[in-house]
């Protein structure tokens, strides 16, 4: 059994470290997360489209032109007679006719809209950008979560190491007093067993360490194989920068100013529909060539050549429609209040998640101060224990659990710190900060 630990014990350290690492700190973490990765590329190409449908091009401010061309050749029979008395027949006679025209139109008032949808579309792509902050904000959030999970895990491996190693050190004894009949069976059997629990122990964070690595590199779209040496240094922001930061509100929340623009937004849609009250007033103008030509003997004339200019104004008012107009501004006006029944309502719900966040940050705060004094603490006890032990004073029961004591203070202590650093960054995304403090 000791056996198949270690063989796998070395195949997952092995697996973790088989490359030269890079060390990657959380803002190069970001940096490379920020190019590369999928779902904020995704996002920033729907924001191009959003520019590109803001364009004057994409509103009908510009007017409409047009080029037309027309060729056709008519061949019939003509049978004719004149009042005089004078007839005949003329076989396959034939008629060219060539036309061209160039015609422009342009709408001076316009019952779509066209003021308010230009509007419109600026609005949407603001929103846009907003929508990719957002995205970044959620991403930048995941990353956090993930990498320092990474770190959390690689030091509980080294954590789990050194019990390890204390472990085989107190076996290693108890064997060799075995062997000159200075303890029984039963320790070194204990002493075994512990061992054991150990390696299990290192083998399964091992395992969740390898699998927490890969989750990391997808985030940061890179190749799953890579290898990074996570820096573990952790700073956290002072008390009166969280203090100064909540005293802001929620006011600079993504998902809020997102809510905002949805409010402008409706408001334009309601003036759009309203808009198609208005009639359709347009300027028309075109310049024409025609050309036509045949052999008809009889004919007033065998050729004319005709070209011109043309203009005049059209006006269009869809006065009734079914009742169709009604009804989309009936509809237009409940869409904006439901805009800002939402608005209350988010407001509400992020106020909340914002105390909610900063009390779980100030607490998780003092927990890890607590874990630091009880690291300390248990420290000191396995130092005495770990003396006591050697000259005999102290059973290996007591040894143990003193032993078991220090690894979980130490555990968690690492997580304490963890969870902090975690429950920062999500204060800061609820109160909109999270990507002026880390980009």
């Amino acid at each position: 059994m000791k056996k198949v630990l270690n063989i796998l014990l070395i195949f997952f350290l092995i697996a973790i470290n088989v490359t030269a690492q890079e060390e990657l700190t959380i803002s190069s973490a970001i940096k490379k997360t920020l190019e590369n990765n999928l779902d904020i590329e995704v996002s920033e190409n729907f924001k191009r489209i959003a520019k590109n449908n803001s364009s004057i091009l994409n509103n009908n401010y510009l007017p409409n032109i047009q080029l037309g061309s027309e060729i056709n050749t008519n061949i019939q029979s003509i049978e004719i007679e004149t009042p005089s008395g004078i007839s005949g027949t003329l076989d396959d006679t034939q008629t060219d006719n060539s036309s061209a025209v160039l015609s422009i139109d342009y709408n001076i008032i316009d019952a779509s809209g066209r003021k308010y949808n230009y509007k419109k579309s600026k609005e949407l792509y603001s929103k846009s950008n907003l929508e990719v902050q957002e995205i970044i904000e959620n991403t930048i959030l995941q990353l956090f979560t993930v990498f320092f999970e990474v770190g959390r895990l690689s030091e509980e491996k080294e954590i789990l190491k050194n019990s390890l190693d204390i472990s085989k050190r107190r076996y290693e004894r108890r064997l060799l007093e075995y062997e000159y009949g200075q303890t029984n069976n039963l320790e070194v059997l204990n002493a075994e067993v512990d061992v054991n629990s150990d390696s299990i122990n290192l083998l399964n964070t091992s395992k969740k360490l390898f699998n927490a690595r890969s989750d990391l590199n997808l985030i940061m779209n890179v190749d799953l194989e890579s290898e990074f040496n996570i820096n573990t240094n952790i700073n956290f922001l002072d008390q009166d920068e969280i203090n100064n930061i909540f005293s802001n509100d929620i006011y600079n929340n993504t998902r809020l100013l997102i809510i905002e623009k949805d409010i402008i937004i409706s408001n334009l849609e309601r003036k759009i529909a309203k808009s198609s009250y208005l009639p359709t007033l347009g300027l028309i103008g075109s310049y024409g060539w025609n050309e036509s030509i045949n052999d008809n003997p009889y004919a007033f004339y065998n050729k004319s050549i005709s070209d011109g200019f043309s203009a005049g104004i059209n006006i269009r008012w869809d006065i009734f429609r079914g009742g169709k107009k009604i009804i989309a501004n009936k509809n237009a006006e409940i869409v904006q209040e439901n805009s800002e029944l939402t608005k209350k309502k988010t407001v509400l719900e992020l106020k909340k998640e914002l105390r909610n966040a900063y009390q779980t940050h100030l607490n998780n705060l003092f927990i890890l101060e607590v874990q630091r004094k009880n690291l300390s603490t248990n420290k000191n006890n396995f130092d005495r224990n770990i003396e006591r032990y050697k000259i005999g004073q102290v059973s290996s029961i007591e040894f143990r659990r003193a032993q078991l004591n220090l690894l979980n203070a130490e555990l968690s202590e690492s997580s304490a710190k963890y969870q902090a650093k975690i429950s920062e960054a999500y204060f800061l995304k609820i109160s909109g900060e999270i990507i002026s403090k880390f980009k």
